[in-house]
């Protein structure tokens, strides 16, 4: 059989995206199609840079030309990426707000929260951090940045914050703005106010996700950035232990309410067992077991995946260096591999809004 581009894409419509159900072309997924004899060349763009399915994809679409095709074919094929947004945006630069919440404090959220956005900058994609936990700011701390001030500059004569660049990811706390050893006083109407001005008064630029710290709790600030900014998803934090899985699916449940309406991205268990640095392969179940994994399914969530405490962690924040950073770092992986199924469940969200908002 001579190779065309109309039996190319006859065979890659045998190649079916998992998450979105439907074939590649369909999905407008091959580009640049170019047909030179028995050379084959195009790019898949995915629907984002930190897709856990690139490998299978491409051998499934390696696969489909040699048996609907030709076995003679060449095939050099591009893995390329374009996320997706919902059909709201709080600005055509800033693609994807993502907020991590929990309903309890001291359940490791700040710490997922940092990790989770280091690690979707490490897959590729382009990242900004809020801290917007007011009462208990950890991001100055665990980048490294106590004491550090935001710029301001004038864009047609508006002030505009200028976001620190830490990482490779841009961030702001509003621990950069009050004194790290004084109380914050704030009645929810000031704490809500200062918490949106970080959304928009601050020059973010161009964004494919925006990560939220959220703090513990269901109170102003999150009924605030809930009804005011597109949220694409929302990513539960607990402990496999009951009292932070009660809190949590008060957490759930009030993304859920008919005013608020956030999806969830799926439920991450942080803590899930102990494990000492130095016998790696030993778990300790010092919280319980299988808690994260039981309030997914309660709620019909998907689960994200479980996290250990491991003594690295903490010292990595401590330090002002996340260990997501450490990449050959067992748990850095584990942040990697949650990265990548949260940007997975985005890209499903955003899928599932568009066609709604076409029906």
């Amino acid at each position: 059989m001579s190779i065309t581009k109309e039996n190319i894409l006859a065979a890659l419509k045998n190649v079916e995206d998992p998450d979105l159900k439907k074939d590649l072309v369909t999905l407008g997924m091959i580009e640049d199609l170019v047909i030179e004899g028995n050379n084959v060349s195009f790019s898949v763009v995915l629907t984002t840079p930190a897709c856990p399915l690139k490998e299978m994809l491409e051998n499934a679409c390696r696969n489909a030309i040699k048996h609907f095709v030709s076995q003679d074919a060449i095939i050099n094929i591009k893995m390329t990426s374009r996320v997706t947004a919902p059909p709201q945006q709080l600005s055509g630069n800033i693609k994807n707000i993502i907020v991590v919440a929990s309903g309890k404090g001291g359940v490791g959220k700040s710490t997922v929260a940092s990790n989770l956005a280091l690690a979707l900058k490490l897959n590729g994609a382009k990242v900004g951090l809020i801290d917007a936990d007011i009462y208990g700011p950890s991001v100055p701390i665990m980048f490294n940045l106590q004491g550090a001030k935001p710029r301001a500059s004038e864009v047609n004569g508006k002030t505009r914050i200028e976001p620190i660049e830490q990482y490779g990811i841009k961030l702001l706390s509003l621990g950069f703005f009050t004194d790290p050893n004084q109380p914050v006083p704030w009645r929810g109407p000031m704490a809500s106010n200062a918490v949106k001005q970080l959304f928009n008064d601050a020059d973010w630029g161009e964004l494919d996700y925006l990560v939220v710290d959220l703090p513990p709790g269901t109170g102003d600030i999150h009924i605030t950035i809930a009804q005011s900014f597109p949220i694409s998803g929302a990513v539960i934090v607990t402990t496999p232990q009951q009292v932070a899985l009660a809190d949590a699916k008060k957490g759930i449940g009030m993304f859920r309410m008919d005013a608020i309406n956030i999806p969830i991205l799926g439920v991450v268990e942080n803590m899930s067992y102990f494990t000492p640095e130095e016998l790696p392969n030993n778990k300790y179940y010092i919280f319980g077991k299988n808690g994260g994994q039981e309030l997914a399914e309660m709620y019909n969530a998907p689960f994200l995946g479980e996290l250990p405490l491991v003594q690295n962690v903490s010292q990595a924040g401590d330090n002002g260096t996340p260990v997501v950073l450490q990449t050959e770092h067992p748990i850095a992986l584990a942040f990697i591999d949650l990265a990548q199924r949260v940007a997975q469940q985005v890209a499903i969200q955003n899928s599932q809004a568009k066609n709604a908002a076409t029906v």
